[in-house]
Parts: structure tokens; C-alpha cells; sequence
């Protein structure tokens, strides 16, 4: 009896320490679990950090390379002109950033399937080829001449008039800058992107149509005719056919206008076509939307810079306004490999 009681005894003994070790493995494997995936995690937030500071330093020498194309192109002076022929306008497509080190260096571009390749593309944009909504505000007023250029935009564009109405009364209230309206919960935010013409009453639909057409400046700007949209010269000059717009595109592409004498002469247009209207249109710009798009792996970041060129042609110095940035994810790999 008593035997029988130690052989139990034993077997429980046996069973207990066989449990035991069993946890200790499960712990074991529990708590190196836990340590890998924390060593993994830290080295992705590294990685990931690593990649947002070389794309934040690549943009911002994209960037710079833009003003310098700018300023280089405002010091040439060549006729006094912006237009599509010069070397600003014609945007980089993409391209891998160690080829340009490779063609610099005279180094091979192999540089091993470890490293995270980058690839960059760019625009710049003339801001005054578009309809400045900030034009629809003058000394604290609605400008009847603009709302008329306006309107003749969304009759072009099919947009209600009524659309425009609430566009430049709430982008009138929103730039006033009186106490009374400062201290009103009413007033709506004044916008600097197009986007954001919304917070002034619009339907996304209707900023989106507008998108292509309108920009929003910080002041007053004329309409550049070497580089408007057949659209917009219509609806900025008024007497101005779209059929006359379409043969304005078509001689600057020949030649482009070195004054806006030479436009008007360009379409046999009455002498009266453009002189009454020479503070809203011209054919030089002072300000640039730099467009930069930075794919690294499976990110892509996209900025936009709002710049300008102080002094015109004249000046020196290309001022950024505003910067802003979009992640966008790349779709998944389709068996390509660049």
C-alpha cells in the first residue's frame, strides 16, 4: 500500500515537473518573442525615421534648385518675358537620384538591391496663368470688374452665378479685417490653396472643377498671356472671344509676346482690346508653384511651394510663401521592377 502511494506520488512528481518545464519554455518563448519584435520594431521606426529625414533633406534641395532656376531666369532678363520656351517651364520628369551622382561622379550606378532607392520629378507652375480668386476683393469691396471676369469663368465652366455671389461675399467678410468682424464667431477663415475655397461656402465638386482654372494669392495679381489657358484669357479680358484666346495660344507658340502690345497685335484686335486692361493682364510673373514628388520604396511624398520672385524680372531673391506635403502610398508591386 504504502508502494503504491510513493509510484503515485512519484508520477505526480514527474507530472509536475514535466508541467513545470513546459511553462518555462512558453515563458521563454514568450519573453524572446516579445524582446525580437521589439528589436524589429525599433530598427522599422529607425529605418522609417532615417527615410523621412533624407526625403525632408531631398525636397528641400529640390526646392532650391527651382528658386535657383528662377532667380537665374529673372536675372537673364531675356525679353523681359515668362513664357513656356524657358527652361523653368519644362518639368523634370522621374528619374533616379543616384544616376545623377553616377553622371556627376563617373561612378557606377549599382549600388545593390540593400539600399532603398530614390526616385525624383518635379514641375514648376506660373501661379498667374490662373484666375487669382484674392482679385474678387478690392479695398475691402467686391470688385465689379472682377466678378465679371469671374463670372464669365463659371459661365465657361458651367458653375451657378450664385456660386460665385457666395464665393466673394464670404472671401469679402473673411479678409476684412475690422475688429468687429475679427471678434465675430461668423467669419469664415480666409484660404490660401484652392482647396480650401470650400471653408468659403463652395462644393467640393465646384473646386474641383475650378481647380485647373483659379489660384489664391496673397495680392492682386494680372493674368501673364504667355502662359494662360485659352480659358482664362477669355474670361480675364473682356471683349476677348474664345475663339481669339485659341489664336493667342496658338502665335505664342510661334513666338512668344514680349509685351501686351504685341498680343493684341497678334489677333489684329481693336487697339482698345487690352490697354484699358493692362493691370489684368501682362506677360511676366512673380509667382511659382514648385511641384516635387519623392518616391522612396513603398512611400511617396509630394510637396507644393508656393514662391516668389521679388521684383519681377528684376529682382533677386525667390521668397517661399508656403509649403505643404502628401503622403501617398504606391500601389502594390505588379511584378516591374524599376
Amino acid at each position: 500500500m504504502k508502494r503504491g502511494f510513493t509510484l503515485a506520488a512519484s508520477v505526480r512528481a514527474r507530472g509536475a515537473a514535466l508541467l513545470t518545464a513546459m511553462l518555462t519554455v512558453a515563458l521563454v518563448a514568450t519573453f524572446a518573442a516579445a524582446a525580437l519584435w521589439q528589436q524589429w520594431r525599433t530598427v522599422e521606426i529607425e529605418a522609417a525615421e532615417r527615410a523621412r529625414i533624407q526625403a525632408a533633406w531631398l525636397l528641400v534641395g529640390g526646392l532650391d534648385w527651382a528658386r535657383l532656376l528662377l532667380r537665374e531666369d529673372g536675372r537673364s532678363g531675356a525679353g523681359g518675358a515668362d513664357h513656356l520656351g524657358e527652361p523653368w517651364a519644362v518639368p523634370l520628369e522621374e528619374a533616379r537620384l543616384s544616376d545623377f551622382l553616377a553622371a556627376e561622379r563617373n561612378v557606377s550606378t549599382d549600388i545593390g538591391p540593400e539600399v532603398m532607392e530614390a526616385f525624383l520629378s518635379g514641375q514648376i507652375v506660373d501661379q498667374q496663368s490662373l484666375m487669382n480668386v484674392t482679385n474678387l476683393v478690392k479695398d475691402g469691396q467686391v470688385s465689379v470688374k472682377d466678378m465679371q471676369a469671374f463670372g464669365r469663368l463659371f459661365a465657361l465652366l458651367e458653375l451657378p452665378q450664385a456660386q460665385l455671389d457666395t464665393l466673394a461675399e464670404n472671401l469679402r467678410f473673411a479678409l476684412d479685417t475690422s475688429p468687429a468682424n475679427r471678434s465675430s464667431p461668423l467669419a469664415p477663415l480666409a484660404p490660401q490653396r484652392v482647396e480650401q475655397l470650400t471653408w468659403l461656402g463652395l462644393p467640393e465638386s465646384t473646386v474641383a472643377v475650378l481647380q485647373p482654372h483659379v489660384t489664391v494669392l496673397p495680392n492682386r495679381t494680372p493674368v501673364n498671356l504667355n502662359t494662360a489657358s485659352a480659358e482664362v484669357m477669355h474670361a480675364a479680358a473682356p471683349g476677348l472671344s474664345m475663339a481669339d484666346a485659341q489664336r493667342l495660344v496658338a502665335a505664342r507658340e510661334r513666338s512668344p509676346f514680349r509685351d501686351v502690345a504685341e498680343a493684341r497685335l497678334a489677333i489684329g484686335a481693336d487697339p482698345a482690346m487690352f490697354a484699358a486692361e493692362q493691370a489684368f493682364v501682362s506677360i511676366d510673373t512673380s509667382y511659382f508653384e514648385v511641384r516635387s514628388r519623392l518616391r522612396l520604396d513603398q512611400l511617396s511624398i509630394e510637396e507644393r511651394a508656393l514662391v516668389q520672385r521679388e521684383g519681377g524680372r528684376d529682382g533677386g531673391a525667390v521668397r517661399v510663401l508656403q509649403r505643404w506635403r502628401i503622403a501617398v502610398p504606391i500601389p502594390a508591386a505588379t511584378g516591374v521592377r524599376r
